[in-house]
């Protein structure tokens, strides 16, 4: 999966696949995948003023994950 670099003080970069709503953030501690992540999330994610305000408020407890 292809992620796109974030500007944020947490994540590194964000991708998606669209066909699993899988979503790929790494972190500088690793790569996590975030499984059942409606395409909402992600363009809502890439859309907001702070990446990981809006990681941590709406997708990190939210969605089953494991670590890439």
């Amino acid at each position: 999966m292809e992620r796109q670099p974030v500007n944020s003080t947490n994540l590194i970069s964000v991708g998606y696949d669209e066909d699993s709503s899988t979503l790929e953030v790494e972190f500088k501690a690793g790569v996590y995948r975030y499984y059942n992540v409606p395409a909402f999330e992600y363009e809502r994610l890439m859309a907001a003023n702070s990446h990981g305000v809006y990681f941590n408020a709406n997708i990190r407890d939210n969605y089953p994950s494991e670590r890439a």
